[in-house]
């Protein structure tokens, strides 16, 4: 629902819902009070393109307000003194009328901050509690990568409830870690029963994902590993990168279809079977193939071109008709098909080739349930059970 409100030197007044009539008084009242400013929170809620609902035609009371709106917006005079704001998290699905120069003229994009920002908004939100002397936001900011002004906020407070279930007077960085674990993960479902064949296929699909995530070039590393449910996923392994990405390689989306098909690999390998427990992973790598094949030109046979539906709504709407022939939606199903094939393949041939690491690192999941990277390395670097590695093992009965 969207909420109305108009702002002056001296005053705040507030409208809630939609309707013509309730826009029509909204502006008559702004133009009572100028100058002043009108804040439109949530205006794809009455702003999405008209005509995309079949059916609905002009009797829709969504897209009688949105024409109301615009005839109110289209009434300004150059010395008007009334300013109109608007927010939305979906400009994809605005109406273009709204978009032209004349009603919004400006458009501002806030993507989420960059590390320095993530410190200066961590500064803001940790003034309120107390932080222990070896937090180091730096150090937090540099593991939130893509983290929002909202989500940091709520990282914040989620440590200071963990402090507190636990009696300490200060939030540490253990504290910051179960929160980011849980905002990130979700949260553990201690009381889930589960029997022993589903924890030992479990913990074999982690140790999957995390043998290509260590040996596959230009991956991001590994944070931690847990075969304890959180959220909906039975387990969970935690990749984090180093520093905020905006463009990714073509090896590095090869790779990342690799480790998500790592758990199915590790499954087939180990036990000649599948489970379910793939799903997501199995629809993270097709939509990532198909964007990699028909938005950023990475097969080789179709070349540098995009292949995106057309829109069919009125100026623009939900997707319609192809833009392209049924020879080349083939090959672009071909495209796919072999792309992911292949990468299984060679997920395949690598977990094949490190059998006795996939055994070790399974065994000891089953006997921590959440390792962490370094953990991983030990692991990785051992040749034969002994050391560290045994002192991994032990950790559990202590």
């Amino acid at each position: 629902m969207p909420f109305f409100s108009i702002s002056g030197s001296d005053f705040v007044e507030m409208f809630v819902g939609v309707g013509a009539s309730r826009v029509r008084d909204l502006f008559k009242e702004a133009a009572k009070m100028a100058p002043c400013i009108i804040f439109i929170d949530e205006i794809d809620a009455v702003g999405r393109s008209r005509g995309a609902a079949a059916g609905a035609g002009g009797q829709d009371e969504r897209e009688q307000t949105l024409n109301a709106l615009l005839v109110e917006m289209d009434g300004f005079r150059s010395d008007e003194t009334v300013v109109i704001v608007a927010a939305t998290n979906r400009p994809d699905v605005l109406d273009p009328a709204l978009m032209r120069p004349g009603r919004f003229d400006r458009q501002i994009t806030i993507l989420p901050p960059d590390i320095n920002g993530r410190i200066k908004i961590l500064e803001v939100h940790s003034r309120n509690v107390t932080m222990g002397p070896e937090v180091e936001l730096q150090a937090v900011a540099r593991s939130t990568p893509g983290f929002t002004g909202a989500e940091l906020a709520n990282l914040m407070n989620e440590s200071a409830l963990m402090a507190a279930r636990k009696g300490k007077s200060a939030i540490g960085p253990d504290d910051i870690e179960e929160a980011r674990d849980k905002i990130l993960m979700g949260a553990e479902r201690k009381g889930m029963v589960i029997n022993a064949e589903e924890r030992k296929t479990t913990a074999y699909h982690e140790a999957g994902h995390a043998i290509l995530a260590k040996l596959l070039p230009n991956t991001d590393p590994i944070h931690k590993i847990t075969i304890i449910p959180r959220g909906r996923a039975m387990g969970v392994t935690q990749q984090v990168p180093l520093d905020d990405r905006h463009a990714y390689s073509r090896e590095y989306l090869m790779n990342r279809i690799k480790i998500l098909l790592g758990g199915r690999t590790a499954e087939e390998i180990v036990f000649r079977e599948f489970s379910t427990g793939a799903s997501n992973d199995l629809q993270a790598a097709t939509s990532l193939a198909s964007r990699m094949v028909c938005e950023w030109g990475m097969s080789a046979v179709l070349g540098p071109r995009a292949y995106v539906r057309e829109s069919s709504g009125f100026l623009g709407g939900e997707a319609g008709a192809r833009p392209y022939s049924e020879e080349i939606a083939r090959t672009i199903d071909t495209e796919i098909n072999l792309l992911i094939e292949t990468c299984y393949q060679e997920a395949m041939i690598i977990l094949e080739g490190k059998i006795d690491h996939l055994h070790k690192l399974a065994q000891v999941l089953l006997a921590n349930e959440t390792i962490d990277g370094h953990e991983v390395d030990i692991i990785m670097k051992s040749e034969q059970v002994g050391g560290e590695e045994t002192g991994l093992l032990a950790r559990a009965a202590s």
